[in-house]
């Protein structure tokens, strides 16, 4: 959704800002897709949405969910066929441990 509306904004010739916003969304979004760097993109795109509410007018509602979900990527981070899982191991928390085993 990011790479898709970014490189139609940048197509309708925006100002320099909206530009340099634009083209740092459409970079976090591939990063994202390609799950590489995932809680670094994660946390630059709710940073993105921040700044598109707060300076740059965007809607509030679409920035929110946007914001939310790359809040979300962050904290959980990459999925097992991401980048980074074939880069540097696919991490798993057990939360619940083992039962049954008290003898």
């Amino acid at each position: 959704m990011l790479v898709v509306q970014g490189i139609s904004i940048l197509r309708s010739q925006p100002s320099f800002e909206q530009g340099a916003f634009e083209t740092g969304a459409i970079a976090g979004g591939v990063l994202l897709i390609a799950g590489l760097w995932t809680p670094i993109a994660g946390t630059a795109i709710a940073l993105f949405e921040l700044v598109n509410v707060t300076a740059l007018g965007g809607d509030p509602w679409t920035s929110f969910i946007r914001g939310t979900i790359g809040v979300a990527l962050a904290l959980l981070g990459p999925g097992a066929w991401s980048v980074d899982a074939w880069l540097f191991g696919w991490k798993r928390i057990d939360i619940g441990g083992r039962r049954g085993s008290h003898s």
